[in-house]
């Protein structure tokens, strides 16, 4: 049988792996906006594959008389973020285009 994939149960792996890691081994992070409707096996293969940490960030959204929602973020050094970015566009791309 197959595991249907949650980003709950992503992000609770995620944080787990962050509890482990010593505060002052942090460093300068970046934030990658998932754009809503995007495909969840995407954004699953883009956690695994850059080991971004998926969290949610409130943003001001100017559609259907919302001030602010909760939108998924990737967070990560600079270099996986561009990365994953140009993974996002050319996956996304390739979803589109073979449906």
């Amino acid at each position: 049988m197959h595991k249907t994939l949650n980003l709950d149960d992503l992000i609770a792996k995620k944080m787990e792996e962050n509890a482990k890691i010593d505060p002052e081994t942090y460093e300068e992070l970046y934030d990658l906006v998932i754009p809503p409707g995007t495909v969840v096996s995407i954004i699953y293969d883009i956690v695994e594959e850059f080991g971004l940490e998926p969290i949610t960030r409130k943003m001001p959204i100017n559609i259907a008389n919302s001030e602010e929602r909760e939108i998924l973020v990737l967070r990560g050094p600079f270099e996986k973020v561009k990365a994953a970015e140009a993974f996002l566009y050319k996956e996304m791309k390739a979803w589109i285009e073979n449906p």
